[in-house]
């Protein structure tokens, strides 16, 4: 915690008026059968929040100024870029958005503390590692979030210092729903199906057989008898090849343990609905996914975070002036890096129109960057038709001639078999 004591000098204590609150998932105040309240420690549901954590985890964040005068930039200021790849001294960009990611699929939201310079300037981001959230509004109607931390301390930080993700944002005006309500009796049941299968297999070591004595026997004798018939008949070396018999002081009663099990149909109905509830499927937690079943949960789950972060950031660490100039943050997704090989050939074709750098196409492949990869190309007889029509503005009737050449051997390059010797131009008096 002791990220927290850093935060201890920005806590402010508003004057309460009026109160949300929001209880995350690792307090939540019921305890079940098997399924203590914790999300996070079902295997099922680390399965399903997995691909997306992870997807997430990849998107590369990028500062674009599209200022009107000074045309596009990437990156233009190294303190966002920074801030972005290395928004802690304790992690990096990737790791956040990992962290963040999970909180968002756990608790439907997801909490960026913004440390603040003297000059009003973010210089660092912090997930909030809080158990329960409470919204304060002041007398003047400002927003405050209240947090308690796991080691019981707490921190009250301006609204307009926080990035705040949320998911089925319904009912709350600050916070998203969250999943328990609708996860206990799932979680409840799968519990109960994993404790039955845990007591099944426990059972199956219990008492087998019963021996009832006739008689009455000192406890040292009835224990010497049991330990007797099981040397000379359950043994699996006995020389009485699972025969068993007993004289009439005892009577050999079987006993047959009835252990209810679930069958798989119940089970994978029930982990079905889990899979519904974070919309995923079996083929996306295997990672056994073709590309359209990739593209197809991508657009459905993935790019909703990503158009997300990219708003949430842009307002919380530009100012409306800055916004106003075309500075923004935007998330993108190496989505590509799940296509196939045939849909990743094809994108030569934007190679050679120059929509794509060679470098953007390379990434695509897993590749290395090449040394002049970043500038965009276009294929030779596009660029033929705008050196042709540079060099026909230049031509005179004084170089018509050597700028005939020019043309000519233009045109040979860009497309072969077609040189064009008899042609001449308008301007030029003399045959070629």
């Amino acid at each position: 915690m002791k990220l927290m004591d850093r935060w201890k000098n920005r806590n402010r204590e508003p004057t309460v008026d009026a109160k949300d609150r929001l209880a995350m998932l690792t307090t939540y105040q019921e305890h079940y059968y098997s399924w203590n309240g914790k999300l996070y420690e079902s295997d099922i549901v680390r399965a399903c929040i997995r691909p997306k954590v992870k997807a997430i985890g990849k998107l590369v964040g990028k500062h674009i100024r599209d200022d009107p005068k000074n045309g596009l930039k990437v990156n233009p200021d190294a303190r966002i870029r920074f801030l972005l790849e290395e928004p802690n001294p304790y992690m990096t960009g990737q790791m956040m958005q990992e962290k963040i990611a999970t909180q968002l699929c756990l608790n439907n939201n997801a909490f960026i503390l913004i440390i603040r310079d003297e000059n009003g300037l973010p210089v660092q981001l912090y997930p909030v590692p809080c158990v329960y959230a409470e919204a304060i509004y002041d007398k003047q109607g400002n927003l405050y979030l209240k947090f308690q931390y796991r080691n019981g301390n707490t921190g009250t930080f301006s609204y307009e210092d926080i990035i705040h993700l949320r998911q089925d944002y319904n009912s709350h005006d600050v916070f998203g729903e969250s999943p328990a309500p609708a996860l206990k009796g799932m979680m409840e049941v799968i519990g109960t199906i994993d404790q039955g299968i845990i007591k099944a297999i426990k059972n199956s070591g219990i008492v087998r057989w019963l021996l009832k004595f006739t008689q009455s026997l000192r406890p040292e004798d009835v224990k010497q008898n049991v330990e007797d018939f099981v040397r000379n008949y359950l043994a699996v070396e006995s020389e009485t090849m699972g025969a068993a018999g007993v004289d009439s002081k005892a009577d050999a009663i079987r006993i047959e343990p009835k252990d209810y099990v679930p069958n798989a149909a119940q089970t994978d109905k029930t982990i079905d609905r889990i899979y519904s509830f974070f919309n995923v499927n079996k083929k996306i937690v295997q990672s056994d996914f073709t590309e359209n079943e990739w593209n197809a949960y991508y657009e459905a789950e993935i790019e909703p975070v990503v158009v997300q972060l990219g708003g949430v950031y842009t307002t919380r660490l530009f100012t409306r002036k800055e916004r106003g100039f075309g500075n923004r943050i935007v998330y993108e997704a190496k989505n590509l890096q799940c296509a196939s090989l045939t849909t990743k050939l094809a994108f030569q074709a934007m190679v050679d129109r120059g929509a794509m750098t060679p470098n953007e196409w390379r990434q695509t492949m897993n590749m290395a960057p090449v040394e002049g990869g970043d500038e965009p190309i276009r294929r030779l007889d596009t660029q033929v038709v705008n050196l042709v029509k540079e060099t026909l503005n230049k031509m005179n009737t004084e170089n018509c001639h050597e700028m005939a050449d020019i043309i000519r051997q233009l045109l040979s390059a860009g497309k072969e078999g077609k040189t064009s010797g008899e042609n001449r131009h308008p301007g030029c008096d003399h045959p070629e």
